[in-house]
């Protein structure tokens, strides 16, 4: 093969002897009894090694004529003196940070020769072997948030696009002007166009995410409402209401927003928070496609693109407030970390929660209405935290520590009823739950939880995802997933300061375990968390404990915690709202089915 065994001049080193092999390159040095301590010395810089996997080469350029340098106290004279001028080209590839393993750091391998010509066949012949995994993206569409967090969006963005531009990616960036602006381009985007892009990435927080994702499902993803109990009142499990679509934001979102008492406005006044309102604009948008696989043939029939799909993925570069979807699926908190996993076409299923209202109010009229969340969906006291902190946007992300605070403060709690699917291979991971038909499920003293899971990357129970053979989108699995195969509805009433479910961990700076450490990325299961009345001191023991790495907030005597595939809600007030990944949705009846594997993710799951 071209190349095996070929000497160059490698920065840093001096002459090596490069060899190609399946996986990669791998080099050693031509004279290591003169520069032994050059070559020592190299191997120990905390970013490169002695051999190039092709999977983690990101770009390979064809550069200037310049010096290649070696150490000054080796004696290594290149072609007679010391730097000399010579035709380059760099190998662009990832390593690993030592101090967060999560974090992947790019790094370059700089080659030298004297032949011009033999220069471009390595360019070419790298190119090529990088070029034949399937995986990477070549066409992306990117949404870029320029106020989130504390602004960084845009600064984010220019930290990265340059890895895009040496990755030969092709970038359709799109700055949001607005709220929905996302939303509204991806709902109006025709499948043709759709099928144009590799994937759609956000740049921002968990807010942008969510609009992405409802913009992409609204009229792609197509399955059955989620079950509910006998004598709820609505569907079935099974069934669909005479004339049923899944409602998209498009028409339904107009009716809670109107609830929220929300306007259209500048998504220059938003953070992580942008309320979907629906302008029905066309998008517009005009990208050619140098990726075979995703153009579509003149004259061909456009296949209609739906979800699940394994193609095509979304991707968080991040930039809000708290960036739990990143933190939860990458194990960082970094713009270069996820950008170098979407170039690299890191692949990974990823649970989302289809929620629906049936109620917005206890006097509003049954209309069922559809939106999905990727991480959290709380109500409550999740819910007031949100709605609070909208008072007080112009403090940044500060504003969710105040609010919190004044939430807790007035300590309230809200009257419910909820009712979910047991899970009879982990019955009850706190309290021992019962089926409740009267009046309020007293507390149980705390038993000993099982032994935690911790999802990583090459997790084997998120690979049943696609090994299990299970249709994605099923509410109610199979005896492969190790659930009953007729499960109870179990019902728990009461006064409870907040009612949430966890779709992943939830990992954020303030709580670097999660809400729920053990939560999987694609287990097909939410996490239920039902937290009762209880006094305010030891609520704020339980609240206090999410912030203590390696701690169990959810041994109290007054916290239920249940793995479900679906729950239902319901309220006979309207005094709160939920809040779903960051977004406010009022809705007094709801019902929640975890989606397995319903969208994939540039990411890998976390390392450490």
């Amino acid at each position: 093969m071209q190349g095996d065994g070929e000497v160059l001049f490698l920065g840093g080193a001096g002459e090596v002897a490069v060899t190609v092999r399946h996986d990669g390159l791998s080099f050693e040095p031509l004279h290591p009894e003169r520069n032994s301590s050059c070559w020592s010395s190299f191997r120990l810089q905390p970013k490169l090694e002695n051999k190039i996997k092709f999977s983690d080469v990101y770009a390979v350029q064809l550069l200037d004529e310049g010096p290649v340098y070696v150490p000054w106290n080796t004696g290594i004279v290149a072609q007679g003196k010391k730097n000399t001028e010579m035709h380059r080209f760099a190998v662009h590839v990832i390593t690993r940070s030592r101090k967060c393993p999560s974090a992947w750091v790019p790094c370059e391998y700089l080659f030298g020769h004297g032949n011009l010509d033999t220069c471009k066949s390595w360019v070419e012949h790298l190119s090529a072997r990088i070029n034949n995994e399937q995986d990477r993206p070549k066409n992306l569409l990117v949404f870029v948030h320029p106020v989130c967090g504390k602004g960084r969006g845009c600064k984010n963005w220019e930290t990265v696009a340059p890895l895009f531009d040496q990755a030969k990616v092709n970038t359709k960036v799109i700055t949001t002007e607005r709220a929905g602006h996302a939303y509204d381009t991806l709902a109006s985007l025709s499948d043709k166009e759709l099928k144009k892009f590799d994937g759609v990435v956000a740049v921002g927080g968990d807010g942008l995410f969510n609009e992405i994702l409802n913009g992409l499902l609204s009229s792609r993803h197509k399955t059955s409402y989620p079950p509910t109990p006998e004598g709820f009142g609505y569907f079935g499990s099974n069934e669909k209401p005479q004339g049923y679509s899944n409602h998209g934001l498009n028409d339904s979102l107009r009716t809670s927003d109107a609830v929220n008492g929300m306007l259209p406005g500048d998504s220059n006044k938003s953070d992580d928070h942008e309320p979907l309102l629906s302008t029905t604009q066309s998008a517009g948008l005009d990208i050619s496609s140098s990726n075979p696989n995703t153009e579509p043939s003149s004259g061909d029939q456009v296949p209609l693109v739906s979800f699940p799909n394994d193609w095509f993925r979304l991707g968080i570069i991040p930039s809000g407030s708290t960036d739990a979807i990143a933190l939860s699926t990458t194990g960082e908190r970094d713009p270069v970390t996820s950008a170098l996993l979407i170039i690299l076409g890191r692949r990974m299923s990823l649970d989302i929660a289809q929620v629906v209202r049936w109620k917005s109010s206890t006097s509003a009229e049954a209309l069922p209405t559809v939106r999905y969340a990727a991480s959290f969906a709380g109500y409550g006291f999740y819910g007031e935290v949100i709605r609070e902190s909208e008072n007080y946007r112009w403090m940044g992300p500060a504003r969710y520590d105040f609010s919190g605070t004044m939430v807790f403060l007035k300590h309230r709690s809200y009257e419910a009823k909820v009712a979910f699917l047991e899970n009879r291979s982990t019955p009850s991971l706190t309290a021992s739950a019962e089926n409740v038909a009267d009046g309020v499920q007293p507390l149980q003293s705390c038993q000993k939880r099982p032994r935690k899971t911790i999802c990583r990357t090459n997790c084997s129970i998120c690979k049943e995802t696609s090994t299990s053979g299970q249709n994605s989108g099923d509410a109610i699995p199979d005896s492969s997933r190790m659930i009953c195969k007729n499960p109870k509805w179990v019902w728990s009433k009461g006064r409870f300061l907040s009612v949430g479910a966890a779709v992943i961990s939830c990992r954020n700076e303030r709580a670097p375990d999660g809400l729920v450490a053990e939560a999987h990325l694609s287990d097909g299961f939410l996490h239920l968390l039902l937290i009762r009345d209880c006094p305010l001191p030891l609520y704020l023991w339980h609240l206090t404990q999410f912030t203590k790495k390696g701690s169990d907030p959810l041994t109290f005597k007054f916290v239920e915690h249940h793995k479900t595939t679906a729950f239902t809600f319901i309220s006979s007030h309207d005094e709160s709202v939920w809040n779903l990944d960051g977004e406010l949705f009022q809705a007094c009846e709801v019902s929640v089915q975890a989606c397995r594997g319903l969208v994939s993710l540039f990411a890998s799951g976390p390392e450490v």
